[in-house]
């Protein structure tokens, strides 16, 4: 499945109970991203969004992909319906595992870049998309460590993935400076070398450093170098088929004029027209 997307690209902002007075109050506010597994009782203000036109993502956490295990039908069938409450254009997922043996870890693992983490990635896609009326796209995580003896790049793996399944990407341009700080990488030649004619839309978020490492937190400011990094992928990506940039938010909520900075430095990096006119 391709996205099918009637405007360019536009800044968007995740949706969270906290902040649902901001969202609904964002005048060119296009699109929001709700936590896929929240969908079991839906907020009548995510709805209201809905129902004014907004196109709204579910984004899941816990359908761990990456599992040896195959995906729960259960989980993917609530998916599935979460989708069609909210008129959804595309649902989002991660290139991640979150349980194995029956033991849940708690937040998303990376996954080795192996054959056989392909394989069992590719069959979990196949197995989510064949329940979907719309498509997928797949997250790469930001990941603290490595698997030792990986058999590909990042991008090499990633364009061997979305080769193998037809999903989308969905680019978390925070997670690529993340990794590739991490790393010690050049986070435009890693930026690039991932198959951005897949991208559906991407997500930018703040984080901080801690121990050594740069941790993508979610509930600090966006950095500057995550924002110039907006920047580049601006220049490389197409202006069409993709719904745009969304901040993610998801802890130590500032007041209203904040995100609104955040949204407009978002906008103003990726050359976007600004959609707070009238915010808060």
């Amino acid at each position: 499945m391709t996205l099918q997307t009637t405007t360019g690209p536009t800044v968007g902002i995740g949706w969270r109970p906290e902040i649902a007075e901001f969202v609904a109050g964002l005048p060119g506010l296009a699109f929001t991203e709700v936590i896929a597994e929240s969908l079991h009782h839906p907020d009548p203000e995510l709805l209201a969004l809905r129902d004014r036109g907004v196109r709204v993502v579910p984004h899941g956490v816990k359908l761990s992909l990456g599992g040896a295990e195959e995906v729960d039908p259960a989980r993917v069938a609530h998916l599935a319906r979460g989708a069609a409450l909210v008129a959804a254009p595309l649902v989002s997922e991660h290139v991640a595992f979150v349980r194995a043996g029956g033991l849940e870890a708690g937040h998303l693992l990376p996954v080795p870049r192996s054959r056989a983490a392909l394989a069992a990635l590719t069959r979990n896609i196949a197995l989510t998309t064949a329940e979907l009326d719309v498509p997928l796209a797949v997250e790469p995580i930001a990941a603290l460590f490595d698997w030792p003896d990986d058999e590909y790049t990042e991008g090499e793996f990633l364009t061997e993935l979305l080769d193998r399944t037809g999903a989308l990407l969905l680019l978390d341009v925070a997670n690529v400076y993340a990794n590739a700080r991490n790393r010690g990488q050049d986070p435009v030649k890693v930026l690039e070398s991932f198959p951005l004619e897949r991208v559906a839309y991407c997500h930018v978020a703040g984080g901080m450093e801690g121990d050594g490492l740069y941790h993508d937190t979610h509930t600090d400011p966006v950095p500057s170098e995550v924002l110039a990094l907006v920047g580049e992928a601006e220049e490389r990506l197409s202006p069409e088929g993709r719904l745009g940039y969304l901040l993610e938010r998801d802890g130590g909520y500032p007041p209203g004029h904040v995100l609104a900075a955040e949204l407009d430095a978002i906008a103003d990096a990726a050359r976007l027209e600004r959609i707070t006119r009238r915010a808060a």
